[in-house]
């Protein structure tokens, strides 16, 4: 654990990081610094709940107690918060979820406090975009199909691969759950590749399929009924847990894919397979499961016949690992912008990036 004293003046801050993500605080350090007259002083701190390579996190109460006294603002990427973590800060003020999704941090118990709980909904948008079509493709052009064929002793004839996956995108129907700023980007990715571009999101403004230049629904069943492929772009809230089941599923074209880029929560893995044998889904494109990383003593079902290379599931089924926002520049881009989200909220006191109290 390192410690940096930023500047020695009359107002004092602490500020976790939670992850130990960074090398240094050269980031920290320019954007937490006073300004002009400013009078205060910012102690950053970088612990590590989650070193690297490890399956789970350690508990909060393992940060020394001083320092948890002393804490005014968090900022962590993969650890959780819940009520009973927020009871060893009492001092808290900002905590930054540094990603899209909140679903980690216990809204209620952190508004309860008057805990200022943000997000960073504006990174990583281009490239969970891109991870989404690119799973599609992967699985629409039989590239996963060829992998695992081109790999068998002996190799499978060297010809097309003949499949319900594999076909033409172009006049089909590309279905998105979900239209916020990722949804749209996928969606006009998915447009530019010829897909006819459906869409299902009832918190979205009136027009905005004018907009787009894309049609909207407004039945979830019929986004389902409708759509070849299916890309997964809502949060995990109490209203979309668990949402996709079979009997959404089930609806489905048969021969459909579907992708997951958003949260695992949302998706029933075991309809997903059922769905999957069943012929409904010709294909799978996965980069979140409902727990993370996968326990070694609960592994679902889908899973294991994933990673035994059971013949019925090859090149119809590729996952990644909760991966899709990453390339070295959107890395970059949430140190600073969670850095400076937590100035706005906590040092300059302007509401920024502000996540409301999940209602019950």
């Amino acid at each position: 654990m390192t410690e940096q004293v930023f500047n020695h003046q009359r107002r004092k801050y602490t500020i976790l990081q939670a992850d130990g993500l960074y090398p240094d605080d050269l980031v920290e350090q320019r954007t937490f610094a006073p300004r002009d007259a400013e009078d205060y002083e910012v102690h950053y701190v970088q612990a590590s709940l989650i070193p690297p390579g490890a399956a789970s996190a350690k508990p909060w109460s393992t940060i020394d107690k001083e320092l948890r006294d002393r804490v005014d603002g968090i900022m962590l990427l993969k650890a959780y918060f819940t009520a009973a973590d927020l009871e060893l800060f009492p001092r808290l003020k900002v905590i930054v979820r540094m990603g899209v999704g909140y679903d980690r941090l216990d809204r209620d118990a952190l508004g309860k406090r008057g805990v200022i709980v943000c997000n960073i909904p504006d990174y990583g948008i281009c490239e969970i975009a891109d991870h989404a079509i690119a799973l599609a493709l992967s699985l629409r052009r039989g590239i996963l199909l060829h992998d695992a064929k081109q790999r068998t002793e002996p190799p499978a004839p060297y010809v097309f691969v003949d499949s319900p996956l594999v076909s033409r995108v172009r006049g089909r129907t590309f279905g998105v759950l979900g239209l916020g700023r990722i949804g749209t980007a996928t969606a006009m990715r998915a447009k530019a590749f010829g897909w006819n571009v459906l869409f299902y999101d009832p918190y979205v403004s009136n027009g905005t399929d004018q907009a787009l230049g894309v049609e909207r629904v407004s039945d979830v069943r019929e986004l389902f009924r409708r759509s070849t492929t299916l890309s997964l772009h809502c949060p995990h809230t109490r209203e979309t847990r668990g949402m996709v089941g079979y009997d959404l599923l089930s609806l489905l074209p048969r021969g459909a894919i579907l992708v997951n880029t958003a949260r695992g929560e949302v998706v029933d893995l075991d309809a997903v397979e059922r769905c999957l044998r069943e012929g409904v889904l010709s294909g799978v494109g996965l980069d979140v499961l409902p727990i993370e990383p996968i326990p070694a003593d609960s592994v679902p079902s889908l899973v294991q016949a994933y990673r035994r290379r059971e013949s019925w599931l090859l090149g119809r089924m590729v996952l990644t690992c909760h991966s899709a926002y990453y390339t070295p520049e959107s890395f970059a881009d949430i140190r600073v912008k969670a850095a400076q989200t937590m100035r706005d909220n906590l040092i300059d006191g302007r509401p920024s990036n502000v996540i409301l109290p999940e209602m019950e």
